[in-house]
C-alpha cells in the first residue's frame, strides 16, 4: 500500500529519513533538523513538497518525497523524485515498482526525474526497468542553508 503522509506519521518519516541520510544512497548526511524542517513543509503546503509512505501489510518500510516544478524542455509539469528509500529488509518485493506506477497515476506530468549515485546499482537497475534514462546534464548547485 502507498499513501500520503499525514501529521500522525511524523515520528517514522523522521526514522526513515535518517536511515536514508545515513546510507550509501546519499552524498553525505544532513543535520537532523533539515529532516525536520521537510516534514514541517509537507505538512504546511504542497506546493513545494509531498510525500507518501511505502507499506509492507500494516508496517511502514518507505518513503517518497517529490516536488514539483515546470520544464520548457519537457513541455510541462516535471515531478521530481527527491528521494525514495525502502528499508534493506523490504527491497526486492516490488515496492519501488509499486511506487512509480502509484506515481504515474497519481501525479500525471511531461517529465519525472530523479538523481541517483552512480554506485547505487540496485536503484540504477529498478529506474532503468521503469523506463529512466540519464540526463548528460552537470548538476551545480549553489546553497544557502538556512539559519547558518
Amino acid at each position: 500500500m502507498i499513501r500520503w503522509i499525514q501529521p500522525g506519521d511524523r515520528d517514522v518519516f523522521l526514522q526513515l529519513a535518517a536511515e536514508f541520510y545515513a546510507s550509501d544512497a546519499v552524498l553525505h548526511p544532513i543535520p537532523p533538523e533539515y529532516i525536520r524542517r521537510t516534514f514541517q513543509e509537507l505538512m504546511r503546503s504542497d506546493v513545494y513538497l509531498m510525500a507518501c509512505l511505502l507499506f509492507q501489510g500494516d508496517t511502514p518500510v518507505g518513503y517518497g518525497l517529490l516536488s514539483r516544478s515546470f520544464s520548457p524542455e519537457a513541455g510541462g509539469p516535471v515531478v521530481w523524485v527527491e528521494e525514495l528509500y525502502i528499508r534493506p529488509q523490504a527491497r526486492g518485493a516490488g515496492l519501488g515498482s509499486a511506487f512509480f506506477s502509484w506515481l504515474e497515476q497519481t501525479l500525471p506530468a511531461a517529465r519525472y526525474r530523479l538523481e541517483v549515485e552512480p554506485d547505487n546499482l540496485g536503484a540504477i537497475r529498478l529506474y532503468r526497468r521503469k523506463g529512466y534514462a540519464p540526463l548528460p546534464y552537470l548538476q551545480m548547485v549553489r546553497d544557502f542553508p538556512p539559519g547558518d
